[in-house]
């Protein structure tokens, strides 16, 4: 397929997981992503298990389409070839605490006065002004601070964080389409800008329906297990062997479940009558349904659903979804070589373009790999 981002460089300097995953979304459309890495060790996240053979997958994960140069910042020839580097690029993404880039003199508006058409992408827990830019972050932080953790779990149980690095990830999309957005600017301008991505922000954007049932009733959102403040039945289930869950957001669906269930009264049942009423009522709703649902097993009840077109689906494991007949189909789970020759597997880009899924062009890079083609060949083009 075609790369959109085909002819952009960008010069990664990021660690773990909000950084390189931005990082990776733009190399994954064509962009050639040279990241940035200290000679002891590298980005962090490639000591985290599972290693293979000496080589974190979890890296690996976030890493393809990538090329590795090795620099310490801390030594002034290192720092002279950091800006050699800048000088062929059209991006800087990078997501160290705010003002350590600027103490480099690697920072915006130090690159902008020789290159005033880059694109400089700053992710932060907190953005890079304000009373909390200081503070540190990671994904376990941000998901308590912005609320994420006080509607997670169920309604008497402990604080519960997504399982998914919600945090982290959110910021890295913001990135990645900010970018993509600020070079569409860079081409009809030629100017290019300062983006500021705080995970917080992020976090609290795709929170939209709970902020906004904040501001509309003055009240804090409530953790609610699997189910939905404003829909039901939609949740998670007990049937006679596992759980499910069964999404019947609105009345046409709900007609299909009481056919299903053999319970036609209930859709007369004036505590059922509309999406409001059901959610109000949801306990003793769940409390009728999993009655009956307990005569059989998940996944009859997820076949006699699907049947009836009412969204429904099984509580997976990763190992089950991965497998999945819909993730095979799309072509999702795609080989990947490490560095050390090992195969191994990972999930691909997940969308298309005109039928075609954006590949893996090349493996994920071995530290400082690219050391001396990328640093000698961009002293010259520079």
């Amino acid at each position: 397929m075609s790369q959109p981002l085909q002819g952009i460089r960008v010069i990664e300097f990021c660690h773990v997981a909000a950084g390189p995953f931005c990082g990776m979304l733009l190399a994954d459309m064509g962009a050639d992503v040279i990241k940035v890495e200290h000679p002891q060790g590298g980005d962090t996240l490639r000591a985290w298990p599972p290693i293979s053979d000496g080589y974190s997958e979890n890296f690996a994960s976030l890493n393809r389409n990538k090329r590795s140069v090795t620099l310490d910042l801390k030594d002034p020839g290192d720092i002279e070839q950091a800006r050699t580097l800048i000088k062929t690029a059209d991006v800087v993404i990078e997501n160290n605490r705010p003002g350590v880039m600027d103490r480099l003199g690697l920072g915006y508006e130090a690159i902008r006065t020789t290159r005033p058409s880059i694109v400089y992408c700053s992710i932060s827990a907190y953005g890079q002004t304000g009373p909390r830019s200081q503070e540190g972050g990671f994904d376990l932080t941000v998901q308590a601070m912005s609320g994420i953790m006080s509607i997670t779990g169920e309604p008497e149980g402990a604080p519960v964080k997504c399982g998914v690095p919600l945090a982290d990830f959110s910021a890295g999309l913001y990135a990645a389409f900010s970018v993509v957005s600020a070079l569409r600017g860079v081409a009809q301008t030629g100017e290019g800008t300062h983006i500021d991505v705080p995970m917080l922000g992020a976090t609290l954007a795709i929170a939209a329906l709970q902020t906004s049932e904040y501001f509309g009733t003055g009240r804090d959102p409530q953790k609610l297990g699997s189910a939905h403040p404003r829909n039901a039945p939609y949740q998670a289930f007990k049937a006679r062997d596992t759980y499910f869950g069964m999404a019947a957001g609105n009345n046409v669906l709900w007609k299909s479940v009481c056919r299903v269930v053999e319970r036609p009264e209930l859709e007369q049942d004036a505590r059922y009558t509309s999406t409001t009423l059901r959610a109000q009522h949801q306990v003793e709703l769940r409390e009728t349904l999993e009655a009956i649902f307990a005569n059989q097993d998940a996944e009859y009840w997820i076949a006699r659903f699907r049947e009836a077109g009412v969204p429904c689906a099984p509580i997976n494991t990763y190992s089950q979804v991965l497998k999945d007949i819909q993730v095979e189909h799309m072509q999702w789970v795609q080989a990947l070589e490490l560095p050390n020759g090992v195969q191994t597997k990972t999930f691909g880009s997940p969308v298309k373009f005109s039928g075609k899924t954006p590949g893996i062009r090349m493996r994920p890079p071995a530290l400082g790999e690219h050391n001396a083609e990328l640093l000698r060949k961009s002293a010259v083009e520079a």
